[in-house]
């Protein structure tokens, strides 16, 4: 149990300091972070100065039971970039 606790914690840690050294959509034109997303498949973006998100370049770097919502995000140059997806829970409708 303290290995799992561990491993959560120290993964907590290293997307926090993801999160503070990545790279800023802002300061970036629109076709640099569609690359970013594409090229590396999941990559954390800071979309200002206290907000952050990760982006994946399709469903296959979300988990289990998650899918790809199309994404976009302000850059230097353009106010909606589609830069890729962010993972969402996949919604069943059950028809109710």
């Amino acid at each position: 149990m303290r290995r799992v606790l561990a491993s959560f914690f120290f993964a907590s840690l290293s997307a926090g300091a993801m999160a503070q050294s990545s790279a800023t959509t802002l300061a970036m034109t629109c076709r640099q972070a569609r690359q970013i997303v594409a090229s590396q498949g999941a990559v954390v973006l800071r979309t200002g100065p206290t907000t952050y998100d990760r982006y994946v370049r399709d469903s296959s770097f979300c988990g289990r039971s998650l899918t790809a919502d199309p994404a976009w995000v302000r850059t230097a140059d353009t106010a909606q970039c589609p830069v890729g997806g962010i993972c969402r829970s996949i919604e069943i409708d059950n028809g109710q």
